[in-house]
């Protein structure tokens, strides 16, 4: 434990307190979480950031979409989404760059609220993103992810740590979904002792590269030179680490906090540490693109543009839908 984890430890206590409660509410139908009339599918994790949801709410919305049903994603958006400038959050625009118009969006705190107002245009599939914690929406599948590189964000809940909860709320997840391995049975035995939903293994692949004036470029390029990375995510070694696992050479890198605006001058102190550390080019995730300045860095800039590649994906597939055919309340919108 750090210096920095010691002094906040005494305060992840009542956090901690605080959110075995509010999940204690809704266990024993002190509250009720209210319900869309469609079909919910939630996709979440235990920690901050750094898992891979994005992704995955992606790959999940363009299958369903895929399959002719009318598909929405409800998100909170950063902060509960418009800032005071009007900007929307760069999860929610990489997004709406990935997926064409057949998959709506809700956006806001009150996510119920957003999905009767997609109810109404038709959706009755809804993908929710990061909503493990969002108990005030009944779900239909829980899916949880789990990072193996840091599966329990430094052991420690906010804000010692990076875990929103205990490993004990895994008793709500219905699928888990262990990501950036292929193979970790240590990982397996300690979900075991919460949790007997089934698991599955995915993958953040790399599907390409383009450089900061939208050209696509080839990785096998990249690949030759040493890059210089940063970005701003809940987990930012993550990304290093899928760098890596792809085959770039990492000159240096430098993290700022998630969802970070970067400025121009930001800018500037990443261009000079990079040319200390001896890199070519600067190279940062398809997120971070979007809080850039509009002028771009004087040095080569490339942007990561990052899939999910899900293990067993038919058999990944049919346990999530068949889990959403066995609602009570589903049967006939998941025979649509």
């Amino acid at each position: 434990m750090t210096l920095l984890e010691a002094l906040l430890w005494p305060l992840a206590i009542p956090y901690g307190a605080a959110a075995y409660l509010r999940a204690l509410t809704y266990r024993t139908g002190w509250k009720h979480a209210k319900r869309l009339a469609g079909v919910v599918i939630s996709v979440g994790n235990l920690t901050t950031g750094g898992t891979g949801k994005t992704p995955m709410v992606l790959w999940i919305a363009q299958r369903l979409a895929a399959e002719g049903k009318q598909v929405g994603i409800l998100t909170r958006g950063y902060r509960g989404e418009a800032s005071a400038d009007g900007r929307t959050s760069d999860e929610v625009k990489l997004l709406k760059s990935r997926l064409d118009d057949s998959v709506a969006f809700g956006v806001g705190g009150d996510r119920w609220s957003q999905g009767r107002q997609l109810a109404a245009q038709g959706v009755n599939w809804f993908v929710l993103d990061d909503g493990f914690q969002h108990l005030q929406l009944a779900r239909d599948v829980d899916i949880v992810l789990i990072d193996a590189t840091s599966p329990w964000g430094g052991g420690h809940l906010l804000p010692a740590g990076r875990l929103r909860e205990p490993q004990s709320a895994l008793a709500r997840a219905q699928v888990i979904v262990i990501t950036r391995s292929d193979h970790a049975p240590g990982l397996e035995a300690a979900i075991r002792q919460h949790s007997q939903a089934p698991i599955f293994y995915a993958r953040p692949v790399l599907e390409g590269l383009r450089s900061s004036k939208g050209q696509q470029v080839s990785d096998a390029e990249l690949r030759g030179k040493k890059v210089f990375a940063f970005c701003g995510l809940g987990n930012p070694k993550a990304f290093v680490d899928d760098l890596r696992a792809w085959g770039f050479q990492i000159a240096g890198q430098m993290p700022f906090p998630d969802h970070h605006r970067f400025t121009p001058v930001d800018l500037g102190k990443i261009e000079a540490w990079a040319r200390e550390f001896g890199a070519d080019a600067l190279i940062c995730t398809e997120k971070d693109s979007f809080n850039l300045p509009s002028a771009p860095p004087s040095m080569g800039l490339f942007v990561c543009r990052i899939s999910m590649k899900i293990a067993r994906e038919e058999e990944f597939w049919s346990t999530m839908m068949h889990t959403a055919a066995q609602s009570s309340q589903l049967g006939a919108h998941v025979a649509r």
